[in-house]
């Protein structure tokens, strides 16, 4: 297995950053997704993804590899941006140094459309009117990771997948072709010691000679082959009516001596364990054909007992719930006064009861007097009577 990353470069005219109104945008991005390893999840911004992508930006922006001031069409007004997008295809370890080779290669190999101003008018041309111009690219920065084992013990580069599941930290430093360090990174859980850094440092400026050594040769072959005519980039790698043919040429079938191939087919195959002339029926009232089965479709199985006895059990409890109920509702109703009004729901979930509070006496000034008023009534009365009696 090895490791594939594709990286796509785009480009766009949009206004600067406020802060930057004569230098263009650069955007960095990499996609994880379940195609490269079944582990990776698509659309969700992982720790790993996270960690790759600032990595990439401190490898590739923080760097100033590419010349941003060159991006500017009207300062304040109008720059380019430049959008690397980087798909990883199959995941073998070492994603870092993959995405990183995939993205400087294709920002190298990448041509923006080409530009005139005149007054405030922009004019975009097309490849056919101009050729488009390439990125102003200083120096090309590579990472190159190491793998530390057994507290620092071993040192591995380039590790696997596999390898990255046991290793104790990792660090990875990005140089160019001029020995100068661009980026560096350790983490993990081993303490490095200054000799163990530099002697990193040593292989990654030979590993990193020997990448862009491979890198320009390549883009040079490209370009040859772009000026002659011929297949190149993503079109070489497809071979010709294989992937992207959609018509098959008819093809001559021989039918003569097909009777006689049958024949010997028939001839040397087994004969048939049991062959029934007339089919058997073991029940009667069935139509059954060969070795049938008694039907079975009278008796219950167990499982289905089962939950029978289940089903009626539960609807005796249920049952027994509502008698008990209704016993529990007509006590209540035998316990209030007769003065209190009762007001029952009808509807058949739940059974509501309101019972209104009693009226409390209301204690005003009227009561007192009117209690009062009762001894010289009761006066009045008895004078009365006196006065009926002596008549």
């Amino acid at each position: 297995m090895e490791i594939k990353v594709l990286a796509q470069v785009s480009c766009e005219l949009v206004p600067p950053k406020p802060s930057r109104p004569t230098e263009g945008v650069l955007f960095f991005n990499l996609e994880l997704s379940p195609m490269a390893a079944p582990g990776l999840e698509p659309g969700r911004q992982s720790e790993l993804l996270v960690s790759l992508n600032r990595l990439l930006e401190r490898c590739l922006r923080d760097s100033k590899c590419i010349e941003t001031e060159s991006l500017c069409v009207v300062a304040g007004e109008k720059v380019w941006q430049i959008r690397l997008d980087m798909h990883l295809l199959n995941h073998d370890g070492n994603i870092t140094d993959a995405a990183s080779i995939a993205g400087i290669v294709a920002l190298c190999h990448f041509r923006r459309p080409d530009v005139s101003v005149q007054g405030e008018e922009v004019t975009v041309y097309t490849p056919e009117e101009r050729d488009p111009v390439p990125l102003s690219i200083h120096h090309m920065p590579i990472c190159v990771s190491f793998a530390f084992f057994h507290q620092g013990t071993y040192l591995l580069v380039d590790p696997t997948e596999r390898e990255e599941r046991v290793m104790d930290g990792l660090l990875v430093i990005a140089m160019n072709k001029h020995h100068e360090i661009c980026t560096i990174q350790s983490s993990g859980v081993v303490m490095l010691l200054p000799d163990q850094i530099l002697r990193c440092s040593k292989i990654t400026a030979v590993k990193v000679a020997e990448i862009t050594e491979l890198i320009q040769k390549a883009l040079e072959n490209d370009q040859k082959a772009r000026k002659e005519g011929g297949k190149f980039g993503f079109a070489e790698s497809i071979p010709n009516q294989r992937i992207t043919t959609f018509k098959m040429e008819s093809a001559a079938v021989d039918t003569n001596d097909v009777e006689e191939q049958a024949g010997e087919i028939i001839a040397k195959a087994d004969p048939p364990s049991e062959v029934f002339a007339s089919p058997v029926v073991h029940t009667p009232g069935t139509a059954q054909i060969g070795e049938g089965i008694e039907s079975s479709w009278g008796d219950l199985e167990e499982s289905e007992k089962e939950e029978a006895a289940e089903e009626e059990g539960e609807s005796e409890a249920a049952a027994f719930e509502c008698e008990k109920v209704e016993t529990e509702d007509t006590s209540t109703l035998k316990e209030t006064k007769s003065d209190e009004p009762i007001v029952l729901s009808d509807s058949e979930e739940e059974e509501v009861v309101i019972l209104e509070p009693q009226e409390l006496p209301r204690k005003t000034r009227t009561q007192t007097s009117i209690k009062q008023e009762n001894p010289s009534k009761k006066a009045f009365n008895k004078r009365r009577r006196k006065k009926r009696t002596s008549r």
